[in-house]
């Protein structure tokens, strides 16, 4: 294992990207969701709302950091005594930071009203946000505990279900204090956020899965080895139509050793059989190595 590999599996590594993940977060609630009133659910959603609805009596409405703590407080004193410690463990860190980050970063407008700024540039930083937590193995509790929470009651539904219900919920009530247009970008801004975390947790870790058929399987699969340096499977197989039975190739390979692997392929048997298909995430040797935190 390289020293840079060890470091990245150390819990000094891991916290550091998520005082990192919860600063972005923090910046991208406190700059640019909050000045448009873009209430993408969450507590952090509700604490949007909550500071908007008491300026009417408390000047600046009450702080975004002590309504999320606030919120967080209770359900992570539930946890507690239904999971235990071990299940807070890291996200009970990163809530704390968010809070703290959310007190220290000062009110500043970065987008000036503009709600497709906000919602496209938001999106992205509390995408690029949300997967260095994720990553780091912790979360910003909220919605999340509480799905978790409500799942152990109600077993039948999945924790994302009652996520999407819960944050459904917070949208719906954004969408009566600040009007429809905020909170139709707000949806696009989740959409975002979604799409990027996903890219950020799995997006890079694609490769190619190649499935091989050819009577030159021998000299198919010694190129694969010497030229890409990748290993291969031969599996036995038997073509239905004619009962003859072949050996057929499978290797994974990276997306961009694909285009090699196909023209190679192709160059020497123009019959050959080639079968791609996408790979959520390889561990192992020459891919991605397994981090058991």
């Amino acid at each position: 294992m390289s020293r840079l590999s060890e470091y990245r599996r150390s819990p000094v590594f891991l916290y550091l990207m998520i005082v990192a993940g919860t600063g972005l977060l923090a910046f991208a609630i406190k700059c640019i969701f909050d000045p448009v009133g873009l209430v993408t659910g969450g507590f952090t959603g509700i604490s949007i709302l909550m500071k908007n609805m008491t300026g009417i009596f408390l000047e600046g409405g009450i702080p975004l950091w002590f309504a999320n703590l606030a919120l967080n407080v209770p359900v992570f004193l539930i946890a507690l005594k239904v999971k235990g410690k071990r299940f807070i463990g890291r996200t009970a860190i990163a809530t704390a930071l968010l809070s703290a980050w959310l007190y220290i970063i000062p009110e500043l407008d970065f987008v000036s009203g503009d709600y497709i700024l906000a919602a496209l540039f938001g999106g992205v930083l509390a995408g690029v946000a949300m997967g260095t937590i994720l990553w780091a193995n912790a979360t910003t509790g909220g919605t999340e505990m509480v799905a978790i929470l409500i799942q152990c009651k109600l077993k039948h539904y999945s924790v994302a279900q009652i996520m999407q219900v819960l944050d459904g919920m917070v949208v719906l009530t954004g969408l009566y204090v600040f009007g429809l247009r905020p909170s139709m970008y707000a949806i696009v801004s989740i959409f975002i956020t979604s799409r990027v975390t996903d890219t950020i947790l799995e997006g890079m870790k694609f490769s190619k899965a190649a499935y091989i058929i050819t009577d030159r399987y021998e000299e198919a699969s010694r190129m694969i080895m010497e030229t890409l340096d990748r290993g291969v499977t031969g599996l036995e197989a038997r073509g239905m139509y004619s009962g003859a039975r072949k050996c057929m190739l499978y290797c994974v390979v990276s997306r961009k050793e694909i285009v090699q692997l196909k023209e190679m392929i192709h160059q020497l048997d123009q019959n050959a059989f080639v079968i791609v298909g996408d790979v959520r995430e390889v561990l192992g040797e020459g891919f991605i190595e397994y981090r058991g935190h």
